[in-house]
């Protein structure tokens, strides 16, 4: 959507099969980069620098300083994330179940320890300490969503409890829960954006 207004964009990706996979469906000018957060190193700075449910793998030492070596003073951070959850209880006790022999909870845990009742969430949480960021501000966008169960399932494949599991593992937990699901199911997949300002050079 960025390139299609004309606005110049980076995208940055560590895996290459992930990467090659973009290229497919971004316009020609869209320049690709293969690496972590971690391994940018800032040439040029940016007006807007966002992560979509990527954040919480980038590593917390130096993270906000490194962002903000990415951004023009007043530039934007903008972080997209949020669980989603099954709104049918009976079909989501049943997927608990499913999953129970290999894993607990499939929630992300706040990396920072934010209790998930407090107003505030990760990563806004964090930026407000950061003395590199201003003007922090959190927004939730209410979606709902119907997929197919193969879609839902797949869907599980991208989060990363079950992709800290071992292969063989991932494989049996989601033949488990496949099982269990019906045709399609409903889900609360609300986004949580969190937007802040990098400051003025100190």
């Amino acid at each position: 959507m960025f390139a299609g207004a004309g606005v110049t964009v980076t995208a940055t990706e560590p895996d290459g099969a992930m990467l090659a996979e973009l290229r497919r469906h971004v316009p020609a000018g869209v320049r690709t980069v293969r690496a972590a957060f971690e391994d940018l190193r800032p040439g040029a700075r940016y007006h807007l620098v966002y992560a979509a449910a990527a954040l919480h793998w980038t590593n917390p030492q130096g993270r906000w300083s490194r962002m903000a070596a990415l951004l023009e003073p007043g530039g934007v951070f903008a972080s997209f994330g949020g669980p989603t959850q099954l709104v049918d209880p009976a079909v989501a006790d049943a997927v608990r179940v499913a999953r129970a022999p290999f894993l607990e909870s499939d929630e992300i845990p706040s990396p920072d320890g934010t209790p998930p009742e407090q107003a505030m969430q990760w990563p806004g949480t964090e930026l407000r300490r950061s003395a590199w960021f201003t003007d922090v501000q959190q927004t939730v966008i209410e979606r709902r969503l119907t997929m197919s169960a193969r879609d839902y399932v797949g869907h599980l494949s991208t989060i990363s409890a079950y992709l800290e599991l071992p292969a063989s593992k991932q494989q049996q937990v989601f033949a488990q829960i496949e099982q269990v699901l019906p045709e399609t199911v409903e889900l609360c997949a609300d986004v949580v954006v969190h937007l802040a300002r990098r400051c003025p050079e100190r």
